[in-house]
């Protein structure tokens, strides 16, 4: 039988539908998409606000203890458009799909949302907080062990994070080399020999396991240990203020305060280890402010617990500033990372139809929508191709992930 002339709206609704099954990140966390725009187009720089989950304190007694519900939201904006672009004569479009969405949309897809999962891992540096490492005792970062990922795990706990579907996002480095050594611990039978058969783990630890070569490698700055201070007691925020730096911080470093603990995010009680603040922004040497996140929430008048708190006290004049486990300086690790998908949101809306093309189509499949437009040369009869998607991701709760490193 022939192959008949494939049209725009087979090509695109075929492209949304290898989107969803080419990256492996991108499968697993919550996506949005806002039909808002299914008509009229969104543009670069569209906004939709985000609630985020509120939080309260507990009373004992009898006595009723009204305390006011602070809304918390944030914003995402829809403000990055990648797109890839191809040509193909028209007898090229007399192809079968399967031999279309082969040759020439699996390749460009797969490349259009591994460009867009690398956006979203690069968002992570300045926004994951908890850090976990198996580490020998010179604080030598080593191959992540199972006591490692339990870590991970005890960590979303203590932040309250959804506890269905945690996901174990690895790079294929890591991957290979946690395998061999966790490779049927505790699974069934049936699990173990699929291990074996595919070189790949699915469910241990309990998380979901996933490998995605987009994951990048993080190389911290030069401060070194013992070499900084604050700078003045009783600090609150997103903003710390310490003596002159003797080295740099980069962004998505870890670091501690010495006497300032994280509670837990339901009991509001220390959980005995300092709380580990992320650097939201590069910092330079002789720098005075360094940029965190979470903020510093201590609690109120007399210890008494107050909404949204994060740590047990404020930091003390003069406390000790370092990178988190003993890091030293310029140390490169790979930023594998445990987490709920709900920690992280990937927003997809419809981009809008110009006028004036040869042929244009929209598709939108389980909240990714995407766009193809083709304009046909006649001087070359060649049919020039676009294949766009408009979005915005936002780490919304990174304190629902978890930094999982391994040696470079």
């Amino acid at each position: 039988m022939a192959n008949s002339l494939l049209t725009i709206n087979m090509i695109t609704r075929e492209a949304v539908r290898l989107w969803k099954n080419s990256n492996a990140f991108i499968q697993n966390v919550d996506m949005q998409y806002d039909d808002n725009f299914a008509v009229g187009g969104a543009k670069i720089g569209t906004a939709l606000r985000i609630r985020l989950p509120n939080d309260y304190t507990v009373a004992t007694g009898p006595a009723l203890s009204v305390q006011d519900t602070v809304e918390q939201s944030t914003t995402l904006v829809l403000s990055t458009q990648k797109n890839v672009g191809v040509s193909f004569s028209t007898v090229d479009r007399t192809m079968s799909l399967d031999d279309y969405s082969r040759r020439v949309l699996a390749p460009a897809v797969n490349n259009l949302v591994g460009a867009v999962a690398v956006d979203i891992m690069s968002g992570s540096e300045g926004g994951i907080c908890n850090f976990v490492a198996n580490q020998d005792a010179n604080s030598n970062i080593l191959i992540p062990n199972a006591s490692t990922y339990l870590g991970a795990g005890a960590a979303l706990r203590k932040n309250s994070a959804p506890t269905a579907n945690w996901k174990i996002m690895n790079s294929p480095d890591t991957e290979a080399r946690v395998v061999s050594t966790l490779s049927g611990l505790l699974n069934p039978q049936t699990e173990i020999s699929n291990q074996y058969i595919t070189g790949r783990m699915y469910d241990a630890l309990g998380f979901i396991w996933m490998s995605d070569q987009t994951a990048i490698i993080h190389t911290t700055g030069t401060l070194a240990q013992g070499s900084a201070t604050v700078s003045g007691a009783g600090q609150t925020g997103l903003n710390l203020t310490v003596n002159a730096l003797a080295g740099s911080l980069n962004i998505g470093d870890i670091i501690t305060v010495g006497g300032v603990n994280k509670v837990n995010k339901i009991t509001k009680q220390t959980t005995g280890q300092l709380c580990q603040f992320v650097v939201t922004a590069n910092v330079a040497v002789n720098a005075t402010t360094i940029p965190i996140f979470p903020a510093i929430i201590p609690p109120g008048a007399g210890g008494s617990q107050v909404q949204f708190q994060t740590v047990t006290a404020s930091p003390a004049n003069g406390a000790a500033v370092n990178p988190s486990n003993g890091l030293t300086a310029s140390t490169s690790y790979r930023k594998n990372f445990a987490f709920a998908p709900e920690a992280v949101t990937l927003a997809i809306a419809d981009l809008e139809i110009p006028r004036g093309v040869h042929e244009a189509s929209r598709a939108e499949f389980d909240g990714v929508s995407m766009r193809m437009l083709t304009q046909y040369i006649i001087n070359t009869d060649q049919m020039p191709t676009r294949l766009d998607v408009l979005y915005g991701y936002l780490w919304i709760r990174p304190e629902w992930a978890v930094i999982v490193a391994d040696v470079v």
